[in-house]
């Protein structure tokens, strides 16, 4: 009955397709914070396209250049733009009271915005802009609607145009919008812009928790030192044990 019990509960933990708050599907982000070249690519898709309005208070640059390997020269000419030491924390260099006229408000920190939102989340909100005439800057999200945030990524990704069904709810018609269809093309294809979207995101998932890494190696040995600990205590039960039977 225990054992029953115990693979019923493991399948109800199976991950399932998650889905947004608007019900929209997320798609798997696929990220590895192993993978020290991605988080590299990671950091530089950061600054070049999201630094210009996003904050990163709670990491520091030379723990970025530490943890990825970054030379410290290297650090100062490839990421750190705005100048200031290795040892600050990433500031954006927008104003946040300019941010909240241009934008409507400023716009949040990214320091954890993988480990609130979700790695998926943020993978999927990055690919799911479209061209929307009704909003101040042309540009909507099926992930997260009316959002302020301009489509940075277009010139790499395109522009998706939306696909609508009419659907009627409580005798009146309405457009749902139920997918994007491709509209205008940028510079990368699909795949190689899910590959950027992804190391982005990868990048962002590692600043969330930058011992994430270092946690994940350990918990291996610590897993076979307890099987091991577990095996010799088995042992020993059994040698005190045999003579009692």
């Amino acid at each position: 009955m225990l054992t029953r019990t115990l693979v019923l509960a493991a399948v109800l933990l199976l991950p399932g397709p998650a889905l947004a708050a608007t019900g929209v599907p997320l798609e798997r982000a696929g990220n590895d914070v192993h993978n020290v070249a991605s988080l590299q690519r990671g950091a530089r898709n950061f600054v070049n396209y999201c630094l210009g309005c996003h904050s990163a208070q709670f990491v520091r640059w030379n723990r970025v250049a530490a943890d990825l390997g970054i030379p410290e020269a290297a650090l100062q000419q490839n990421l750190m733009f705005a100048g200031g030491k290795p040892f600050d924390v990433i500031q954006s260099a927008m104003p946040p009271g300019q941010a909240t006229i241009w934008l409507g408000h400023a716009p949040p920190d990214l320091s954890l915005i993988a480990r609130s939102r979700g790695t998926d989340y943020v993978f999927t909100y990055l690919k799911s802009f479209y061209a929307d005439p009704a909003r101040p800057n042309g540009i909507n999200n099926r992930v997260l609607a009316n959002t302020a945030m301009p489509h940075v990524l277009w010139p790499l990704q395109g522009l998706a145009q939306p696909k609508f069904r009419l659907v009627t709810v409580n005798g009146r018609t309405e457009q749902h919008l139920v997918g994007l269809e491709p509209g205008e093309p940028g510079e990368l294809g699909t795949e190689e812009f899910d590959a950027f979207v992804r190391d982005t995101v990868n990048f962002l998932d590692y600043m969330g928790e930058p011992v994430k890494a270092k946690r994940e190696s350990l918990g291996i040995w610590v897993i076979l030192f307890l099987l091991a600990f577990w095996l010799m205590a088995w042992l020993l039960k059994r040698e005190y044990w045999k003579d009692v039977r």
